[in-house]
């Protein structure tokens, strides 16, 4: 039993000894004590959380000149195809009354051919009954 005192008792001498060197060794080569830990992290936190505000504002800009850009190109674009639209209408409009004034030139002539045929028929006729009514 006392053998086994003496390898208890240098197991803990050895696990006392083992804890209070590496609690040197951590308080040698650790940086910063606990406070200065939790500061610096809090100094990062607000660090980050500035800087992604920042870039949060600065990709907000850049999406709202995207927004105007692309807005404006669409304007553009509207009023070129309102003007490209207002070009052939106006060509279709002039196109229309070319051909509304061939076709009523074709239609005067063929009238006028016409009342020339009936004029032609009925001196014809006025002609055939002079002479018959020179015959009787």
């Amino acid at each position: 039993m006392n053998e086994q005192n003496n390898d208890f008792g240098a197991f803990l001498a050895g696990f006392v000894i083992g804890g209070l060197v590496g609690a040197a060794t951590a308080l040698i080569l650790a940086p910063q004590s606990g406070d200065e830990m939790r500061a610096q992290l809090a100094q990062k936190s607000v660090d980050l959380r500035d800087m992604g505000t920042e870039r949060a504002h600065q990709y907000q800009e850049r999406a709202t000149t995207a927004v105007s850009g692309a807005r404006s190109r669409v304007g553009d674009a509207g009023t070129q195809a309102q003007d490209q639209a207002r070009l052939v209408l106006d060509k279709g409009k002039a196109r229309l009354h070319r051909n509304g004034d061939e076709i009523a030139e074709e239609t005067s002539e063929v009238a006028e051919e016409i009342v020339d045929e009936i004029i032609a028929d009925a001196d014809a006729i006025v002609d055939d009954v002079q002479e018959d009514v020179d015959t009787v």
